[in-house]
């Protein structure tokens, strides 16, 4: 914004808008929601929710639009849009805060998300409003007001109570290790040495490079079999989870909602493991750390199990998958290590 603007005085409320936006976006990314001492009505929460999200949606465009041409809005004018977008600012926060943990821990993460996102875009979109000189209707402020929609769109998307809320969670971890599987896959249908074409040293008048520090020996090859055993047992035991929740999953007790977060935070550390695991096989295989991540991931997912055999989502169809996966765990990390220790 202009600085030798005769109403220049008009960044002030812009300014103090901004600081309170920042201060609310902090709460709200920080804090902790109220707890529901009765009955929660969760639909009525998500209806209420959607209008403060829309409003916020409106308000910006409105405040956007009121700064994409000359004249500048007076100060008065500029107090009165600053009350206006913050009134819908802090209504969407105290929505959110409604929304108790005893609903769902992974639900509420997914909520506080999009609600930060939002509120991070309106800091966004009066921070450019006020470094932008007022001439017309800039590509900045376009890309930003731009960026609070699309926030905003975000919710009629979102997960709508927690057994939701976990199947996205496990979505997001089952096309992690995915990726991981394709790449291990793809490495090994390459020629013998993978990197041949990245790191040629045959240049006119040099021997031909005989590193091998860059492609796997025989006895890698061989590690790296059960290796990715162990991660396919990852993807397969993230799928059986999945179907699990969608026919099992329930959302009407405490100890089911707790149960769902339960396996939800025990998963995320899964596909972490998968990468760490699927990284030291690469060229120069280190031994120690192929031994190591694969201890890791195989306890891992012997602590999954363990708690999805505990969870109300195993039934007895699921008991026949979660020790049938057990024994998987075993073979592959056994059969790992007993090919890592050959030679040594």
């Amino acid at each position: 914004m202009s600085a030798d603007n005769s109403e220049g005085n008009v960044s002030v409320p812009l300014r103090n808008l901004l600081n309170s936006t920042q201060c609310v976006r902090d709460r709200v990314r920080d804090g902790e929601s109220n707890e529901s001492d009765g009955a929660f009505n969760l639909s009525n929460f998500w209806d209420t929710l959607n209008q403060a999200v829309k409003m916020v949606s409106q308000e910006a465009t409105k405040f956007s639009l009121a700064f994409s041409k000359p004249p500048l809005p007076s100060q008065q004018d500029g107090e009165k849009l600053s009350e206006s977008i913050m009134k819908s600012v802090l209504t969407l926060s105290t929505v959110y805060y409604w929304l108790p943990k005893s609903q769902g821990v992974s639900l509420r993460r997914q909520v506080r998300d999009a609600t930060v996102e939002v509120l991070e875009g309106v800091v966004q979109l009066v921070e450019v409003i006020l470094s932008t000189p007022l001439q017309s209707l800039t590509q900045e402020q376009l890309t930003t007001t731009g960026t609070v929609w699309s926030a905003c769109d975000q919710f009629a998307h979102l997960p709508k109570d927690n057994k939701a809320a976990v199947l996205v969670v496990l979505s997001d971890h089952i096309g992690v290790v995915k990726d991981a599987i394709e790449e291990i896959e793809q490495a090994l249908s390459e020629p013998q040495d993978p990197f041949n074409d990245v790191l040629n040293d045959d240049e006119e008048g040099e021997e031909p490079r005989g590193n091998q520090d860059t492609y796997w020996s025989e006895k890698d090859r061989r590690v790296i079999g059960p290796c990715q055993g162990l991660i396919k047992v990852s993807a397969a035991c993230l799928r059986k989870l999945t179907s699990a929740v969608k026919a099992n999953g329930d959302v009407t007790t405490n100890q089911h909602l707790a149960q769902l977060d339960d396996l939800a935070d025990i998963t995320k550390d899964i596909s972490p493991g998968v990468d760490d695991l699927a990284l030291c096989l690469y060229p120069p295989m280190d031994y120690n750390g192929v031994d190591n991540n694969v201890s890791k991931l195989a306890a891992l997912l012997k602590k999954v199990l363990e708690i999805i055999r505990s969870s109300h989502v195993c039934g007895e169809s699921e008991l026949t998958w979660v020790q049938f996966l057990e024994g998987a765990v075993e073979h592959n990390l056994k059969k790992a290590k007993d090919l890592i220790q050959q030679d040594s």
